[in-house]
């Protein structure tokens, strides 16, 4: 499975959390408290990370592909750093790069959506 990956710099996590949870339908998959969340649907893979000082700015693209061999990232012609891994790859650098994510426990709703 392939799915598109955004990820953009928030000021108030836990503001943006509550936002994009509504947004997408859904709790993030994985939150590391004041620095990260990532929610996985169908087709997307978004991510937000704690930088205020680049509040609503893109940090990277990208695909998440069940067939990445690793974690690559390159730069396109505008300048837009693109980054190809699997889930589990990411799972790997989100503990790298910002501490053991916390996996929120579903709601009665998202267990009688799913």
């Amino acid at each position: 499975m392939k799915r598109f990956h955004i990820s953009v710099a928030v000021a108030d996590l836990d503001a943006s959390i509550d936002d994009y949870s509504a947004r997408l339908g859904q709790l993030p998959q994985a939150v590391v408290a004041g620095k990260y969340a990532m929610w996985r649907t169908e087709l997307l893979n978004f991510s937000i990370k704690l930088q205020p000082e680049r509040r609503g700015q893109l940090c990277n693209l990208g695909i998440e592909d069940d067939a990445a061999q690793g974690f690559t990232s390159s730069t396109d012609c505008n300048g837009i750093s693109w980054e190809r891994f699997s889930a589990l790859e990411q799972d790997l650098q989100v503990i790298m790069q910002f501490g053991v994510p916390v996996h929120p426990l579903p709601t009665e709703a998202d267990l009688i959506r799913n």
